[in-house]
């Protein structure tokens, strides 16, 4: 087993970025939907219209999904479904479940949307981008924008020069991909993509957003983690950066958001015992294996659970990836 644990949550860093850099992310990946877009209006995140089409989803899975609002050349508006797709292992129905949200939108508030899919996952031959079925008096095809990050791999060369924060995202993922078993090498490149940012001369903001995604990507056992924040701390000072260390910035953020879900797993172990009674050494360590997220849906899904049963049913549909 390696020594390095890897994250159940990469949706939360990938939400971040995708919010933080949304016309580079669609530049960078969707460049012929791009064209279409008039980048000179504001574009909107429709973060309560998402939830409401995908609130009957498969519960328990990692995605990363953003519905937004951008406006035509021409004028009219258009909606753009950006799915990133973050599980490990190829899903058997993802074609139909990007059919199913799309035709959700249409149905709900008469909007086509644009469906884009970014594909994370590691099997070369795993490649959706359409969902069909066809009668002999009807027939559907329904096909999506897919990029696949594995064929980054071929172009590295071409991801060091750019200068879209997409590109260091990609190196990121594929660096975290392959070093799963080598600690001592994802160090490296860690360090390596973070001195990046720097030689760069990016400002200080997207220096800190994407030293984020890396940081939460590219986990480091203990002992390793100390050693390069050691010598993160001293490439700043070498820098002469003119603020308190980004190290420091993020360290304390992420530790801010670690208190945080210990606070709230506290809170809900507590509640769940007034609620359905003593729970099991088994059933404790699986809460206290959900990440932040789930632990907030699990809160509000209590209110209604008047039995032990209620509580295994809902784990049993939340599984971690």
């Amino acid at each position: 087993m390696s020594d390095v644990n890897e994250r159940t949550d990469f949706d939360s860093p990938w939400k971040e970025v995708l919010e933080a850099y949304f016309p580079q992310a669609m530049q960078f990946f969707f460049p012929e939907t791009v064209a279409l877009i008039d980048w000179e209006r504001p574009y909107e995140f429709l973060d309560k219209e998402f939830q409401q089409i995908a609130r009957e989803a498969e519960q328990g899975k990692r995605y990363a999904d953003k519905l937004v609002k951008v406006w035509r050349t021409q004028g009219q508006e258009l909606w753009l479904l950006v799915h990133v797709e973050i599980q490990a292992q190829p899903e058997e129905n993802f074609a139909e479940r990007m059919f199913t949200y799309s035709f959700r939108i249409f149905d709900r508030f008469h909007q086509p949307a644009v469906s884009l899919a970014i594909l994370c996952d590691a099997n070369r031959q795993w490649r959706p981008n359409s969902y069909s079925y066809s009668y002999p008096d009807t027939r559907l095809n329904f096909e999506f924008g897919t990029v696949k990050l594995l064929d980054y791999e071929s172009r590295w060369t071409e991801l060091e020069v750019s200068e879209n924060p997409f590109a260091t995202v990609v190196m990121a993922h594929l660096k975290t991909q392959q070093t799963r078993q080598q600690p001592q090498e994802r160090k490296t490149w860690k360090f390596s993509l973070i001195r990046r940012l720097y030689d760069l001369g990016l400002q200080e903001q997207d220096i800190r957003n994407l030293y984020r995604f890396i940081d939460w990507v590219m986990i480091l056992p203990k002992a390793l983690e100390a050693e390069f924040w050691e010598q993160f701390k001293q490439f700043e000072q070498e820098r002469t950066m003119r603020y308190v260390t980004t190290g420091e910035r993020i360290g304390y953020e992420r530790g801010k958001q670690e208190g945080k879900q210990e606070q709230t797993q506290t809170l809900i172990l507590r509640l769940l015992q007034r609620r359905v009674g003593e729970l099991s050494l088994e059933v404790r360590s699986h809460i206290q294996s959900l990440t932040l997220s789930q632990l907030e849906e699990l809160g509000e899904a209590l209110l209604d659970f008047t039995a032990m049963e209620d509580l295994l049913n809902w784990l049993q549909a939340n599984q971690s990836e």
